[in-house]
């Protein structure tokens, strides 16, 4: 078997933006371009990994992080041996720690370092040659995904389309207007018959506001809620709000520390965890998470809304950990996503299979995208 020891010969970020026609709405604002920061290490064997670091918001954001890889990050990490992918994770983290202090910048490079802690995960099972997937410890390739990022305009429209591309689960996005959400809850939940239905506030509302709508998502028979309020309010709040909601509560994207995830696994307050992999602690952390989450009696079901690259490491993490969650996949048009995501993108009766390919069982193939690069 290949040694699990590699020295690093390079890592590159890639930053891309692709423009929109119709731009994703959230409650907090519009995206107007899809970005991607796609990262690429190769070892001295010449066996690479490729990863992706988040880069939603703001606008200006990826070009940033792609620089602190380049710049900052990979310098620290080429040329020097490691035992596995954990090692350079600590490694980086520890070595950033007072410059993400110093700068303010604790979300950059968090989201940065992970998306080199995805290339050297994918990197780490291609030198073992087996799927990702298994090598997190997984025993079936195939696993559940819903379709997400459903704007309040058109609402129904893209929901159908999605339905035709295979899918059986959906999530709306809320936030924009009671009569609004409802309406669009109502047109989803009649689409989708008895099949899963979601809703996702982006942190949008008061606690007050919260409470006042809860008793009229009832009705709808929702999967669950996600984030109604924002993500770091006092636990008071989130407790209040799970004490009136008959529906289950969702979180995990906007939480970015061992600690706060702890603390929500040790209450019965979240139905529903979402670390999303490229915004905070990479597969090295999030594979530990991910199994706490299972353990604690939650649904495990990763956040995803950016390309293609970390939207198929997020389907391998689920396939590796198991369990009954769904895996988020946007429904709006993205190149930069569904070229390089590959079996995620063939939906079939709301299920993708992975292959049996090494790693994430892909060779990107960025001259498809290399239009719209930016850095």
């Amino acid at each position: 078997m290949t040694s699990d020891t590699f020295t690093l010969r390079s890592v590159e970020a890639r930053c891309y933006r692709y423009p929109l026609s119709t731009p994703v709405v959230t409650s907090f604002g519009k995206m107007l371009n899809r970005p991607a920061v796609f990262i690429r290490a190769v070892d001295d064997d010449g066996v690479e990994g490729w990863g992706e670091a988040w880069s939603n918001f703001p606008a200006p954001g990826a070009e940033h992080r792609a620089r602190l890889v380049n710049e900052v990050l990979a310098p620290a990490v080429v040329g020097r041996k490691f035992d596995g992918p954990v090692q350079a994770f600590e490694t980086l983290t520890q070595g950033t720690d007072v410059l993400a202090l110093q700068s303010g910048e604790a979300g950059p490079f968090a989201q940065a370092i992970a998306g080199i802690d995805l290339a050297l995960w994918d990197l780490h099972a291609r030198r073992r040659k087996i799927p990702l997937w298994r090598l997190l410890g997984g025993r079936t390739g195939k696993i559940r995904v819903y379709a997400s990022g459903i704007n309040p305009s058109g609402a129904v429209r893209t929901a159908e389309a999605a339905l035709r591309r295979g899918h059986r689960a959906l999530k709306l996005k809320v936030g924009f207007g009671t009569e609004t959400d409802l309406a669009n809850l109502a047109g989803l939940r009649a689409i989708a018959g008895a099949g899963m239905l979601a809703a996702d506030a982006n942190q949008g509302w008061t606690v007050e506001q919260a409470l006042e709508i809860l008793p009229r998502l009832r009705e709808f028979d929702l999967r669950w809620l996600e984030e109604p309020i924002r993500a770091d309010r006092p636990r008071t709040e989130w407790r209040a709000l799970r004490a009136s909601a008959g529906t289950p509560l969702a979180a995990g994207e906007n939480i970015a520390s061992r600690e706060y995830f702890e603390q929500v696994l040790s209450e019965d307050v979240l139905g529903v965890v979402q670390p999303d992999i490229a915004k905070w602690g990479g597969l090295t952390l999030c594979t530990g998470l991910a199994r706490d989450i299972l353990k604690a009696g939650k649904a495990f079901c990763p956040h995803y809304l950016a390309g293609g690259i970390g939207l198929l490491t997020s389907a391998h993490l689920l396939a590796g950990v198991g369990g009954d969650g769904w895996l988020e996949v946007d429904a709006n048009d993205n190149p930069l996503r569904d070229q390089l995501c590959g079996p995620v993108a063939n939906v079939t009766e709301g299920t993708v299979v992975l292959n049996e390919e090494p790693g994430l069982g892909i060779v990107p193939d960025l001259s498809r995208i290399d239009r719209y690069r930016s850095i």
